[in-house]
């Protein structure tokens, strides 16, 4: 078994079959977001001319892999999970390091990532068309799906290990040759998969992986021999592309941002609410798309649900994610740290009430990491701090009077990423279902997570393009061919 990259490592950008430098001299120092004195990595600050580089590689490599039959590609992305899930603690290690998560977290996450690639290698028997009725005698009609050519995988920090492999399994499975540019957060964890993939026996060219951060970026959505870019990220970076991408038609998929409700309603079960909700807010430290950023709950239950969530929050350990028991790890860095931080100043300023939390943690085991109190505050959804993702452990908490009202405060944001409800009542599980404006709803459970065969993702200013993970995001991987054969013999 060979190494992962160890701590500390000079990471290369992986281009036409080989570990090389950048095009620049220029190099990224990351550490370890819960210790700074710690360097995890270095990695290239790439160019455009890298990027340039892998996309010829990708190109040049595409006819081959794609005449590959797909159940051939479906055993080499078999050998890529066994590859993950020999080293999945090791995996997990350098994940928690470079990104701060807790190591329960980190395991999950990789866990999660072999369910994924389970379910995508497994596509490579799947990968069917359509026969359609002919309207003519002698005519033969189908559909067959085809690869898109090379896809441009740009994925962030917050999951480094399962969104890259969520992204990259079907556009292999389909096909396509791939150029991954992964956050400059996380270069361990992205050189590690790509790493699984040379050894398991990828053919030269089919995946490339370029560090750095907007350079390759803007050449994978500029260069005409991307046929397709997915981009997990801002909202706002997200637009960018859109605008930037529109000029060429280039086909994009934008998993995006979210300020998630969970709506409390009187009959709750409180011990299973306050679960969900901790989790929801909290873990990860809250930076993720999905995090529950807005609890929406009934006026009967909202004084002992507050009361109760309170003492539960402030019990939460807090440390470095390596450490036995912590809950919840640091900010990933000191931008988060000052985005979180003017998120709070603007929440005092609109007048919420905050009740635990709202600021940085000192103290000898925090001074050295980007540590971020749980935060609950009282709000009014017409707040900022209620209508913007704040991305970080920081939970609003708004009164609504009945369940009419508690739809209507959790549609009232520009996001529409996933929602949950607690309720015992089955009438208001399914007129929340029906009403909510979301991708994703959950009932009795935290917004958080979903399946690895099942669809992700949402709607309004959460998403564009069409949904990651399952069997439906093959129709982002693939064009649809359509063929009519004329059989009838020829005089």
């Amino acid at each position: 078994m060979s190494d992962l990259p160890k701590l500390g490592e000079r990471v290369l950008n992986f281009i036409d079959g080989a570990w090389r430098e950048s095009e620049s001299d220029r190099w990224t120092q990351r550490y370890d977001p819960a210790d700074q004195s710690i360097l995890v990595a270095v990695a290239p600050d790439s160019t455009r001319k890298d990027a340039a580089a892998a996309v010829e590689s990708a190109s040049r490599a595409h006819e081959g892999w794609a005449a590959m039959p797909a159940p051939n590609r479906g055993r080499l992305l078999f050998k890529w999970l066994r590859w993950i899930d020999e080293r999945r603690e090791a995996i997990a290690d350098l994940l928690t390091r470079e990104e701060g998560k807790t190591l329960p977290e980190s395991l999950g996450e990789v866990s999660r990532s072999i369910d994924i690639l389970e379910h995508t290698a497994g596509m490579g028997r799947r990968l069917s068309g359509t026969v359609f009725p002919s309207e003519e005698p002698g005519v033969f009609c189908y559909s067959v799906p085809t690869s898109v050519g090379v896809a441009g995988l740009i994925t962030p920090w917050n999951f480094p290990v399962a969104i890259p492999v969520w992204k990259m399994a079907p556009a292999l499975i389909a096909g396509n040759t791939v150029v991954l540019k992964p956050s400059p957060l996380t270069p361990l964890t992205a050189g590690a998969l790509v790493r699984g993939l040379e050894e398991v026996g990828i053919p030269q060219g089919v995946v490339n992986l370029v560090y750095g951060d907007s350079e390759p970026a803007i050449e994978l959505i500029d260069n005409p021999s991307v046929g397709a870019v997915s981009f997990t990220g801002s909202t706002k970076t997200g637009k960018a592309i859109a605008r930037a991408a529109a000029a060429r038609l280039l086909k994009l998929q934008l998993e995006l941002g979210g300020k998630n409700p969970m709506i409390i309603l009187n009959d709750v079960d409180i011990d299973l609410a306050l679960s969900g909700v901790v989790i929801g807010a909290f873990g990860s430290t809250g930076q993720r798309c999905t995090a529950t950023s807005r609890a929406i709950v009934e006026a009967g239950v909202y004084d002992k649900f507050l009361d109760a969530l309170i003492k539960r929050a402030s019990a939460i350990k807090i440390g470095a994610g390596n450490s036995p028991g912590v809950e919840i790890g640091p900010l990933v860095d000191s931008k988060a740290i000052s985005s979180v931080s003017d998120y709070i100043e603007v929440g005092r300023q609109d007048g919420g009430t905050f009740l635990i939390g709202g600021g940085r943690m000192s103290g000898p085991e925090y001074d050295r990491g980007f540590f971020f109190s749980p935060t609950v505050i009282e709000a009014s959804s017409g707040m900022k701090i209620a209508q913007e993702e704040v991305f970080g452990p920081v939970l609003s908490v708004i009164r609504a009077t009945d369940l009419n009202q508690a739809i209507e405060l959790a549609n009232c944001v520009r996001y529409g990423l996933t929602a949950s409800i607690y309720t015992r009542d089955v009438s208001r599980v399914f007129k929340f279902a029906n009403q909510i404006k979301a991708g994703m709803v959950h009932v009795n459970r935290p917004s958080i997570g979903g399946y690895s065969h099942a669809p992700f993702g949402g709607i309004k200013d959460s998403g564009y393009g069409g949904r990651e993970v399952g069997s439906e995001v093959m129709d982002f991987y693939t064009e649809t061919k359509t063929v009519y054969i004329n059989h009838q013999p020829l005089n």
